[in-house]
């Protein structure tokens, strides 16, 4: 399932000529992200408590054009991939329809010791479904 979540470029996310910092961009991923799992009902928060994490082990963005102070940006995320220790998510930014940026974040499931582990099957067949959703 691509979900889509609106936001506004804050003052402080841009520099003093109004175009928003290349950083923030994985923050609007890492939002777009964490309302997706929210909406399968499977919040971070949830994962976390379980024991369970997923740090992020890539990021890419492509910035296309800049985003601005003031503008009204779309994020769009959806899962790509469900391996059995990892999950891929992508992600677009746009403004009017127009694509300001395209990315990725890949997780890797791990236990409190940051040691990799497998994803338990309840967590992976939600993650195949939302994925299938799209």
């Amino acid at each position: 399932m691509s979900f889509s979540i609106t936001i506004r470029v804050r003052y402080a996310e841009s520099d003093q000529m109004g175009v928003a910092y290349y950083s923030n961009y994985f923050v609007w991923f890492e939002v777009a992200r964490s309302e997706l799992m929210r909406q399968h009902g499977i919040p971070y928060s949830e994962w976390e408590k379980s024991g369970l994490f997923l740090p992020v082990s890539e990021c890419y963005c492509k910035y296309v054009t800049p985003a601005h102070y003031d503008e009204t940006l779309e994020i769009r995320c959806w899962i790509a991939e469900v391996r059995t220790r990892a999950v891929r998510f992508e992600y677009e930014i746009l403004r009017e329809g127009s694509v300001l940026a395209k990315g990725h974040t890949v997780h890797v499931c791990t236990d409190r010791d940051a040691k990799p582990s497998t994803m338990p099957p309840a967590l992976r067949d939600t993650l195949i479904k939302a994925a299938k959703d799209r």
